[in-house]
């Protein structure tokens, strides 16, 4: 069994002022007492730039909107050797959207993750349910406060039961006593107390309350309302004090003044505990039923108080069988004969009470502290680094293999934007195509890649205008009297130069060698093979590793259509040698790679020899690929299992580990190809499932845990800077994305027809 000796718990603490703060804190305490050699720390939530004078338990703030405090956060916990973490997760504390920030700390821990959840929305946002999702399956259990919760991530999150526990809200433990002593106390004596205490705010429903007294006080005239508690920060920094303001003018209208009390202060546990034991009937009238836990609720139900509520869910399960009573939203009729009937009868309202003080001795804190350590332990248990990682990179490939038919729609529309006639811009701002840099041959190849992919089934829309828009470029890039394609054009259709780079050439060979194979017309198809037949030429002269890798991946198409040509028969077996050569003389126990650094479009080089191993039927070309491809597959991966490409910041340097910034998205397109060659030359589903792990850096599986893709428009950002997304949204990333999207909706397909044929082959047998 392992033990462990260090806790973190991660969320809210006093003195800020909320629910969180107080759990998060009452947690933090009750588990340090439940094992006096346990060291618990606090990592403290701080909101919209305030800064809290914590305790010295809170041994770090991350300031919520702050990218890089998360991640400093995960370095402060690494290093720190705790060997688990429990973070408190409410929506609204965490910066970025839904509160997607507080990934980007989650996904770089290397101890278990223990997540209690306050809030399970029945209908989540999509972003809601994808952070949602992301947490839970980083976290090795998660822990919900009633049944509701436990129902709610099974049906709607698709949780395994056994990953899920229910432990209540913690309450004081606290004495049965009646509440004439503390009224003296707090000057209340001889009054009929009705309370309610929490931060004030709308959803709360003390408009319904207020509107009820008139009818008690019929029955009752020495009740009184407490509303206790200062408005919610949140609100004071929207609106100022306006709400509260509107609840004393409703209660002058109606002349109760002096029967509705509002106690504008956040007190201090002791206080708080003495308000609630004077107080002879506790009002809980919520107006939305989407309540999981209400911590107001917990503690009056475990002093033992005779409680009405609203059935939000939290108070169904806590009320029910005569525990307390349930009365409709907003039903001032209900709620006042249901305070008034228990004000004027002792004995039914002392049995409610009685009844809800033996049921919550399990709720104690002292009890939820040992609950918590239990969870903690088997956690710790359970886990140790590697099969953390192990188990966080398997739970990848099954959701992406579950999601892979539901993959994004192909959407055009940023595409398109970034084109005019003459072909597509390379360069935008934000969304916003920048003319002045023009035009490049090397991404209107990609382009006429990505249109050859849209001319499958499902995928024909435009491909017939594109396919023709970017031949054209093609074509117009080729210089006959230098035997090579042109790269940069300025905007108003200027070469810029005779002749292009290697790379860009080669790219237009394999893009010319596709559409020579796939290109509906036929007319087209021979101006493609004829084109790759004149430009293939120049390639033997070619030093570039990379333009060796696309002419490969072209010749792999163009010598399905030209057989026999023996140049490029034999042009093929020569580069392909070339690649061998170079990674034997480089290749090291620990750095199996063709170059002795690591740069752009890396992956080409390893598919290039997957697919002509293949193709030409020589196992010592395709096994090098399917090597030095697993070894590039390993290195891009996050000690998390997320994917992370080469930095560029790590270009050029020899022989080291790549820097983690900043990720380029063509990267991964390419690491998404050679995996598909791998799984296509091998059969292996571990391929198609890397494939499918690295297409989710798109969508936000990466080190940011930050979409880069839009789906709604099929726009993708530039790169992944170390504390943001790059929003300029250019030609190579949109083509990046499409071209990926592209090839996981084939393998969608691929799997479907699959997955059709095996009751037929079944029945053949």
């Amino acid at each position: 069994m392992s033990s462990f000796n260090r806790l973190a718990f991660i969320g809210n603490s006093l003195p800020r002022r909320c629910g969180i703060a107080t759990f998060t804190t009452d947690l933090q305490q009750a588990v340090a007492a439940s094992r006096t050699s346990l060291e618990t720390s606090i990592v403290a939530m701080s909101d919209h730039g305030h800064d809290y004078n914590f305790p010295p338990a809170v041994q770090l703030q991350i300031h919520d909107e702050r990218l890089e405090d998360y991640i400093d956060g995960a370095d402060f916990l690494n290093t720190g050797h705790f060997d688990a973490v429990c973070l408190q997760h409410e929506f609204g504390i965490f910066g970025g959207e839904a509160g997607s920030h507080i990934m980007a700390l989650l996904s770089r821990l290397t101890m278990p993750t223990i997540t209690t959840l306050h809030t399970i929305p029945a209908e989540p946002t999509p972003a809601q349910r994808s952070v949602l999702i992301r947490i839970i399956d980083a976290s090795s259990k998660v822990v919900v406060m009633a049944e509701k919760g436990r129902e709610l991530l099974r049906t709607v999150y698709g949780v395994a039961v056994e990953k899920i526990e229910v432990i209540p809200h913690g309450i004081p433990d606290f004495a049965f006593v009646e509440p004439d002593e503390a009224k003296t106390m707090l000057g209340f004596k001889d009054k009929s107390v009705i309370l309610t205490f929490g931060l004030l705010s709308p959803n709360k429903g003390i408009e319904t309350m207020i509107d009820a007294m008139p009818s008690i006080m019929k029955s009752r005239p020495d009740a009184v309302y407490v509303v206790l508690g200062a408005t919610h920060p949140n609100l004071v920094r929207e609106q100022g004090e306006a709400y509260r303001e509107s609840l004393v003018d409703k209660v002058r209208s109606l002349g109760i003044d002096e029967y509705v009390i509002f106690l504008d202060q956040f007190v201090d546990k002791s206080t708080l505990l003495s308000f609630i034991a004077m107080c002879d009937v506790y009002v809980s009238p919520y107006l939305n039923e989407e309540q999981i836990t209400s911590g107001t609720l917990a503690y009056s139900f475990g002093l033992g108080k005779a409680v009405v509520s609203t059935p939000y869910w939290h108070a169904q399960e806590l009320l029910g069988d005569g525990r307390g009573i349930l009365i409709p939203f907003r039903d001032t009729r209900a709620i006042g004969s249901a305070i008034g009937g228990l004000l004027n009868d002792n004995g039914r309202r002392l049995a409610m009470r009685q009844r809800a003080y033996a049921t919550s001795r399990s709720m104690t804190w002292e009890r939820t502290g040992e609950r918590y350590l239990a969870v903690f332990e088997e956690a710790v248990n359970a886990n140790d680094v590697k099969g953390a990682r192990k188990q966080r990179v398997e739970m990848d490939h099954r959701l992406f293999a579950r999601d892979i038919a539901a993959s994004p729609p192909m959407e055009l529309g940023h595409f398109l934007s970034m084109c005019d006639d003459t072909g597509l811009f390379q360069h935008a701002t934000h969304c916003v195509p920048d003319r002045n840099h023009g035009y490049c041959t090397d991404d209107n190849a990609r382009a006429l890649l990505l249109a050859c992919a849209l001319n499958t089934p499902g995928e024909q829309r435009l491909a017939e205008v594109l396919t023709a828009r970017f031949s054209a470029f093609v074509q117009h890039a080729w210089n006959p009297t230098t035997k090579r394609f042109r790269n940069f054009m300025s905007f108003d259709r200027r070469w810029l130069e005779d002749i292009g780079s290697e790379d860009s050439h080669a790219r237009t060979l394999w893009a010319l060698g596709r559409l020579a194979i796939c290109d509906v017309n036929p007319s087209r198809r021979h101006w493609a093979t004829s084109l790759f037949d004149e430009a293939l030429g120049a390639v033997e002269e070619f030093t570039s590793p990379r333009a060796w890798a696309f002419t490969l991946l072209g010749l792999d198409d163009y010598c399905v259509v030209a057989r026999h040509d023996m140049r490029a028969l034999n042009l093929r077996e020569l580069l392909a040698n070339r690649l061998i050569s170079l990674l034997y003389a480089v290749e090291t126990a620990d750095w199996v790679w063709f170059e002795e650094g690591l740069s752009y479009d890396n992956a080409r080089l390893s598919q290039a020899l997957i697919v002509t191993g293949s193709a030409i039927r020589k196992p010592l070309y395709a096994e090098a690929g399917l090597r030095s491809l697993r070894w590039l597959t390993q290195l891009q991966t996050s000690p998390t299992g997320f994917f992370r490409p080469v930095g560029t910041k790590g270009f050029g340097e020899k022989r080291r580990p790549p820097h983690a910034f900043d990720q380029q998205p063509v990267e991964a397109t390419a690491m998404i190809s050679a995996c598909l060659s791998a799984w296509r030359s091998t059969s292996e589903v571990v391929w198609q499932a890397d494939a499918t792990r690295i297409f989710a850096w798109f969508l936000g599986s990466n080190d940011l845990c930050v979409p880069l893709a839009d789906t709604r428009d099929g726009s993708c950002c530039d790169g992944l800077h170390a504390d943001r997304a790059n929003q300029n949204k250019g030609g190579e990333s949109v083509l990046s994305y499409l071209s990926s999207l592209a090839e996981i909706r084939q393998l969608a397909r691929e799997n479907s027809d699959a997955m059709r044929q095996r009751p037929i082959q079944a029945l053949d047998a």
